[in-house]
C-alpha cells in the first residue's frame, strides 16, 4: 500500500483515516475546526468576508456537501435573517439596477479588494454552483450571494492555514496538503494538471493566489462528491456509463 508521509493511503472517496499522533482535522464533509485559522496572519490584502450566523443555504464551502438547494430560494424574501449588514450592503453596491441579482462582472467587484482580485474564470465558476438551477441566466440573488460569501470566509481559513510561509499564496505541495486535510487524497499525477493550469510561461513553479485556491477546491470537492454518488461503498471506485461519465465531468468543464 502506498502512503503519504507516514499516513497509509485510502480511497478518495473514502472518510480520511485518523493519526492519534496528530492533531484532529476536519472531516471532508464537515466544517473545518475553528482553530485552524491562523489569527496571527496579516492577510489585509484578501477581502473581509464577515462572518454569517445563519446556516448555509448551499454546500460548496470546505466542510458541506456538494448540492443544489433542497428547496429553490425565494427571492422576495430577500436576504436570510440574520446576514451580516456588510453583506448585504456588499450586494446592494454592485447592484446597480436593482433587478434583485448581480452577473458576473457585479459579482467580481463585489468579491475583489485591494490585491486580491477573482478572475473573471473563477467567478463564472461560483456562479455555476451557487445559482438557483432554475435560473436560465448566470446570475445569482440575495441568498445565493449570502451563502458564497460564508462559504469563501471557509475557503480562506483553509488558505491561511496551509500558506505557511504568508506570502499570500501557496505552492503544490502546501495544495496537496491542503487538500489531503479536507479527506481529499489527490494522486500526484492529478495534482500536477491541477497546479498547471496555473502556470504563467516563466518556468518557475507556480502558485495559488486565494481565488485560484478556491477554483481547484471548488472543482476537486465538485467532482469528488458527483462520483461519490456512484461510489456508495466508499470503495474508490464505481461503475457508471458513458452518458452518466459525460453528464458528471462536462458541466466542470463548460461553465467557465
Amino acid at each position: 500500500m502506498s502512503s503519504y508521509g507516514n499516513r497509509p493511503s485510502y480511497s478518495p472517496s473514502a472518510p480520511p483515516l485518523s493519526d492519534p499522533n496528530e492533531p484532529p482535522i476536519a472531516h471532508p464533509y464537515h466544517p473545518p475546526p475553528s482553530s485552524s485559522s491562523s489569527s496571527s496572519a496579516n492577510y489585509s490584502n484578501y477581502p473581509n468576508y464577515p462572518h454569517q450566523s445563519q446556516p448555509q443555504t448551499a454546500g460548496y464551502g470546505p466542510g458541506s456537501s456538494y448540492g443544489y438547494y433542497q428547496n429553490p430560494p425565494n427571492y422576495g424574501s430577500g436576504f436570510p435573517p440574520g446576514t451580516d449588514p456588510q453583506v448585504i450592503q456588499s450586494f446592494q453596491m454592485v447592484d446597480r439596477d436593482c433587478s434583485g441579482f448581480v452577473e458576473e462582472k457585479e459579482l467580481q467587484q463585489a468579491l475583489s479588494s485591494g490585491y486580491q482580485r477573482f478572475s473573471l474564470r473563477t467567478i463564472r465558476l461560483l456562479i455555476f454552483l451557487f445559482k438557483d438551477p432554475s435560473e436560465y441566466f448566470p446570475r445569482i440573488g440575495p441568498k445565493e450571494f449570502a451563502a458564497l460569501w460564508s462559504c469563501l470566509g471557509q475557503w480562506r481559513a483553509i488558505f491561511e492555514r496551509f500558506d505557511r510561509d504568508r506570502s499570500g499564496k501557496i505552492d503544490a505541495t502546501e495544495l496537496r496538503d491542503a487538500l489531503y486535510s479536507l479527506g481529499y487524497m489527490v494522486p500526484p499525477s492529478v495534482l500536477e494538471v491541477l497546479i498547471s493550469r496555473y502556470t504563467d510561461g516563466s518556468g518557475r513553479r507556480p502558485e495559488l493566489c486565494f481565488d485560484s485556491f478556491v477554483e481547484c477546491g471548488m472543482v476537486v470537492k465538485g467532482l469528488t462528491e458527483k462520483f461519490k454518488e456512484k461510489d456508495t461503498r466508499y470503495t474508490g471506485s464505481a461503475k457508471l456509463t458513458y452518458d452518466e461519465f459525460m453528464a458528471m465531468i462536462l458541466p466542470f468543464i463548460v461553465s467557465y
